[in-house]
């Protein structure tokens, strides 16, 4: 049976149509889902795609996290649902305390759009679980508050339970605390990540085809996920 993969569009979303081709690819069915509507439509798995969630008008991520389909979200990832927040998602899955920490203003406060080398520090997540221990990838970054930043004790922890999940390689091009890319929470099931998997899923657009180690890498989970 093929797994069934929820991408949510948001009021400001900018990349759910490649989040969307991204699974298809991956050999996954994507399901589009709504932000006014809360229910998931029996879908395996969530992503939240980039973009500008409602304008970004209070904080980046800080309004979609009250948005119906979110509070589903929630709920289910809690209870083991796979999810993973690219910028803007990622951004919305702090807000919702879905992981700790907050994406600030780039330090140097310009928007940075480049390819970027990410070394992938956990392979014990549900959506890195195709990658090995320190395999570096080439992967898009574009963002204008992509500076992951938490308070020591939060670093430490994340650090000590093996919680970051990718750091930059070559350059910090946001100035992230400990050059954070991505993070996971304690069950392994959430995932937040800065730079863009879904632009690197083809020769013809991406830079590489490493972003779909991403997508490959829940679908393995969910064959292994219990029934």
């Amino acid at each position: 049976m093929t797994a069934r993969v929820g991408v949510v569009t948001f009021p400001g979303s900018l990349d759910d149509g490649d989040a969307a081709r991204a699974v298809r690819i991956a050999g996954a069915e994507p399901v589009r889902l709504w932000h006014g509507d809360p229910e998931l439509h029996g879908v395996d798995a969530v992503v939240l795609p980039g973009g500008f969630s409602y304008g970004d008008y209070l904080r980046c991520g800080a309004i979609a996290r009250f948005a119906p389909v979110m509070e589903t979200i929630v709920d289910a990832a809690r209870g083991g649902l796979p999810v993973l927040g690219i910028c803007n998602g990622f951004q919305i899955l702090c807000e919702a305390h879905l992981l700790p920490g907050a994406l600030t203003r780039n330090q140097h406060l310009h928007f940075r759009n480049r390819d970027q080398i990410l070394r992938i520090e956990s392979v014990g997540t549900a959506w890195t679980n195709a990658f090995q221990p320190g395999q570096e990838v080439l992967i898009p970054v574009k963002n204008g508050e992509g500076c992951y930043v938490a308070d020591p004790a939060t670093l430490d922890q994340l650090e000590a339970e093996g919680r970051v999940v990718a750091r930059y390689v070559g350059g910090n091009p946001n100035g992230s605390q400990r050059d954070i890319a991505a993070i996971t929470s304690s069950a392994g099931n959430v995932v937040g990540i800065m730079p863009h998997p879904e632009h690197a899923v083809e020769a013809l657009t991406g830079p590489s085809l490493d972003g779909l180690g991403f997508f490959t890498s829940v679908l393995k989970h969910l064959v292994g996920a219990p029934a």
